[in-house]
């Protein structure tokens, strides 16, 4: 099993070629949620992802007739690059193989680091499988996205500069997909601070390794905006490990992910894609586990579909109030737009769309509904709004 001398020793390969990364404190996520909250910054590597850190140090051990054949790897993305990178860095041909689902800045990102990528089957399992049989044909070392303990002992790397940076933690939020990065973790951690809890965090729609480890049946999902973790099930590597060295597993929805982006990018000014936001998301949903404790979040990557993200925020604004639709029924006579808008702006909303519905309505002759987007303050503005709307003898509502 994967020990600490695996994980010291690959921190000496990794030294200059990955970032060491800062594990800061976020005051205002610490007043969010009760405990104090520490931010390892991964999604600040270069290829914005802690996984350069396993690629290369299974990269360097290579022989020089395993580099002379080149590798190849499956991955839905951030494996993806940081294999592509450092095979570029080291002279080293890389063919990666990754679902077609792949959002699109990934695949471009890897092709730009000059990797050969093959798009092929709808799931990751069906990328791990066809990139095997072109191991086998082409002669091409496998370099596994979780299961490979050079890969784990890559990925551990950074609890020691985690607990370098923050002595004094008591505990470790990290994702799991197939649980290469917690495995490498649980690892340095434990033997550095055996008191320290770690603990892993799955999405609802991917619990693996959930079931797993406790015998549980959740139900397996179609997808999740934190495809970096949407793995069927840990590595038989990983697994022995995480049993005897995670303490505790938690579950987050999709909700509690957005929201976790959303968060990030306001308050830290960072962007996390969804597999990078769900340590906090888990923190978010389970305060009462972590309050009162300093607690290390590791923000695993920040690669995210632009158009992926452009929905996520505007989800969270309409979560948090500051987006709202409302629709405004009064009589169709001249001015009454114009009394609408001007009793929006009177109560400090800005009007995003409008839409004048006078066809298609249960109202009526002779009246009109008025759809707004309106954007507004909070929750609260939006009932204040609707409140001065219907004073004013108009019928008002908010539309979910």
């Amino acid at each position: 099993m994967l020990q600490l001398a695996d994980i010291e020793s690959a921190a000496e390969r990794l030294q200059g070629q990955v970032l060491n990364t800062p594990c800061v404190e976020s005051r205002t996520l610490s007043q969010m949620t009760g405990a104090q909250v520490f931010l390892k910054f991964e999604n600040l590597q270069f290829t914005a992802s802690f996984k350069e850190r396993g690629a290369l140090n299974k990269l360097v051990q290579l022989t020089p007739e395993e580099r002379a054949r080149g590798v190849i790897a499956m991955s839905a993305g951030n494996h993806a690059q940081g294999v592509a990178f450092h095979a570029q860095r080291l002279g080293i041909r890389a063919v990666i193989v990754m679902p077609r689902f792949t959002p699109g800045v990934k695949v471009a990102r890897t092709r730009g680091f000059g990797a050969e990528v093959v798009l092929h089957g709808d799931t990751l399992d069906a990328a791990s499988t066809h990139a095997r049989e072109l191991a086998a044909a082409q002669g091409l070392s496998f370099v596994h996205p979780f299961d490979d303990e050079a890969v784990m002992a890559g990925q551990g790397t950074l609890a020691l500069e985690m607990l370098a940076q923050q002595p004094t933690l008591d505990a470790l939020v990290v994702p799991i997909g197939g649980g290469g990065l917690i495995s490498g973790v649980a690892t340095a951690a434990k033997a550095l601070k055996p008191g320290i809890r770690v603990v892993g965090v799955q999405t609802l729609r991917f619990p693996g390794a959930v079931n797993a480890v406790t015998g549980s049946q959740h139900p397996r999902g179609d997808s999740t905006i934190a495809e970096g973790i949407a793995v069927s099930a840990p590595g038989a590597l990983c697994l022995p490990v995480i049993r005897e060295r995670v303490d505790d597993l938690l579950l987050v929805d999709e909700g509690d992910v957005e929201h976790a982006i959303v968060a990030l990018l306001e308050i830290e000014k960072t962007l996390a894609e969804g597999a990078g936001a769900t340590a906090l998301a888990a923190l978010l949903r389970h305060p009462e586990g972590f309050a009162g404790q300093r607690v290390g979040l590791v923000l695993s990557g920040g690669n995210i579909d632009p158009m992926l993200l452009a929905a996520i925020i505007g989800r969270g604004m309409v979560r948090s109030g500051r987006l709202a639709r409302v629709v405004v029924s009064s009589r169709d006579v001249p001015g009454s737009l114009a009394r609408i808008t001007a009793l929006v702006a009177e109560g400090g909303a800005n009007v995003q769309e409008i839409h004048h519905q006078r066809a298609f309505t249960l109202l009526a002759a002779q009246h009109v509904e008025v759809e707004l987007v309106l954007q507004t303050r909070d929750a609260d503005h939006v009932q204040e709004l609707l409140a001065q709307l219907n004073a004013q003898g108009l019928q008002a509502r908010l539309l979910a």
